[in-house]
């Protein structure tokens, strides 16, 4: 098949699944909105506020596993959306389940995110709540996603057929900033399963990502062992740290914020880099 019929047919199809998209918003009446400010959720906003106005409604749970820098990033990209937000404090530190980071830890911080939708929209008179999972999230092992049907959380994106290049493509469309944003995730997924969570060492681990992120890395992640920072970034970027002008004040600040040892991991960025090796589920939610 010629390269341009291939094109044109794939462009139509992701029309089509654009158009199941706008139609299942519409469908929704009014909806609560968990909005991290990433790509996906940033997409199903700007549907949701087109086709529902006031009814779509922006809401970021607020913890110490959300960095202060994406938690900017979501306010200034609601506004720019034009949806109203609302931050709502989330408690998941209180459970000790989330605390203790078992494998499924994401089922009882997306309990959280979803109890707090229900809440907002039931005290705002919103008839739905959804969320922005897409046909990459599917996999053996998704906790978040038994806790969504739990909870009767809608997912647009995915009913409608989106895969994150789906998500890119529209996003650019649509002029959305987010086309082409990194993938994020929260900043417990820097600690190893069975490691429990400590809130102080994630304001540790989000210091230090801070002055990656500052020298101008895109892809950056501080995943922690023990005494043990390990930074793991694109493999382009690999050379930049080394330069000694760099890797000085950088292991400098590693130091100050309680990491005996700074370590660079050459195989650079990957997802799920903590998960245990061999055979198993599917990459566990939270791992990125």
């Amino acid at each position: 098949m010629p390269a341009r019929q291939v094109e044109a047919e794939s462009a139509t199809t992701l029309d089509a699944r654009y158009e199941r998209l706008v139609q299942s918003v519409r469908g929704l009446g009014s909806v609560a909105v968990g909005f991290s400010g990433g790509a996906d959720s940033a997409l199903l906003l700007k549907v949701a506020v087109e086709q529902l106005g006031a009814g779509a409604v922006a809401v970021t749970a607020v913890s110490p596993s959300l960095p202060a820098r994406d938690r900017e990033e979501a306010v200034r990209l609601a506004r720019w959306i034009g949806a109203r937000h609302l931050l709502v404090d989330s408690s998941e530190f209180d459970d000790p389940s989330y605390r203790a980071n078992a494998p499924n830890r994401c089922f009882f911080c997306k309990k959280e995110l979803f109890d707090i939708l229900r809440e907002t929209a039931a005290s705002e008179g919103l008839a739905s709540i959804a969320y922005g999972a897409i046909t990459d999230d599917l996999g053996d092992f998704r906790p978040g996603m038994q806790a969504a049907r739990e909870a009767g959380a809608l997912a647009p994106l995915l009913d409608a057929g989106f895969s994150k290049d789906d998500v890119r493509a529209v996003s650019r469309r649509l002029g959305l900033p987010t086309w082409d944003r990194p993938a994020s995730a929260c900043l417990s997924s820097r600690i190893p399963h069975g490691t429990p969570i400590d809130p102080e060492v994630l304001k540790r681990v989000e210091r230090c990502e801070d002055v990656l992120i500052g020298l101008g890395l895109q892809q950056v992640r501080v995943r922690v062992h023990g005494e043990i920072a390990r930074i793991e970034c694109a493999t382009a970027d690999l050379p930049r740290i080394l330069d000694p002008g760099v890797r000085e004040p950088l292991t400098k600040t590693f130091h100050e914020n309680g990491f005996r040892f700074v370590t660079l991991d050459l195989d650079g960025y990957r997802t799920g880099s903590l998960n245990p090796p061999g055979p198993g589920p599917a990459r566990p939610e939270g791992s990125r």
